[in-house]
């Protein structure tokens, strides 16, 4: 086992394993549909300091672009024969601004290998194999149930996949930002990049549904409550954060 698979195991996926199966043995009937929504909601709560930085930074971001929007295009019209020239006055420009593209990203990062993480405890770490996992403290687990409103949690599900990807398709169509032109971008490549999105709000709904049925419904029901959970965060997150910026009249 090398550096990296060790910090992984000890950081996140242990934790993570030693937390689903913790809640599944207090749980009455030693639920295991329930738990996954307790682990689920759990880990997305300990992620939204995170999100919320994401956030407030894309809005700051947005607030700071359109103020050098008239910049940016005087830019692209003065340098619109050389692309390697507007990039470098683009560039000064959100310098000079503070405006960072990629300062999403950061939390983007943190929050993946996570997510990433909690999806290999459900795969995987509801077997014998990964109970040596398991901390001293934390019982190995005698009988667990997959039946989860009626539904076998240890077999694919067509239903949970469908619900899975109703949500992810909600979340892209109503909730995903307009993507931002990029330094040297011109109407051709955002074109090009409003359809790419355009696709994948189709796609990916179409992807999460096929693999969910393919895998355990653990997976599908981890997924459905994660991107419930992410719809309702972001809903949340825009309205707050549109009431600071128009605070309503006393």
């Amino acid at each position: 086992m090398n550096i990296f698979s060790f910090l992984y195991n000890e950081a996140l996926f242990r934790p993570l394993l030693n937390l689903l199966i913790g809640i599944t043995n207090v749980l009455p009937g030693h639920s295991v549909g329930w738990a996954i929504i307790f682990v689920t909601i759990i880990v997305r709560l300990i992620l939204l300091p995170s999100f919320l930085h994401q956030a407030k930074a894309m809005q700051k971001n947005q607030e700071k672009m359109k103020k050098i929007q008239s910049q940016l295009d005087d830019a692209k019209k003065k340098h619109k024969d050389d692309k390697a020239k507007h990039a470098e006055e683009t560039m000064r420009i959100y310098r000079e601004a503070g405006v960072n593209p990629a300062s999403g990203c950061l939390p983007l990062i943190v929050q993946l290998p996570v997510l990433l993480a909690l999806y290999r405890v459900f795969f995987t770490g509801l077997t014998p194999d990964t109970y040596h996992f398991l901390y001293s403290f934390v019982a190995h687990p005698v009988a667990l149930s997959f039946t989860f409103l009626g539904i076998n949690l240890s077999t694919p599900s067509l239903l949970l996949g469908v619900i899975a990807g109703i949500f992810q398709f909600i979340q892209m169509k109503y909730l995903s930002p307009a993507p931002q032109a990029q330094p040297g971008g011109n109407e051709e490549t955002a074109a090009m990049m409003a359809s790419m999105q355009k696709n994948m709000m189709y796609i990916f709904p179409a992807m999460t549904v096929f693999i969910s049925f393919r895998l355990p419904a653990a997976l599908a029901l981890y997924w459905s409550v994660s991107t419930l959970f992410g719809i309702v965060q972001q809903l949340v997150v825009k309205k707050t954060l549109k009431l600071k910026e128009n605070p309503p009249g006393i």
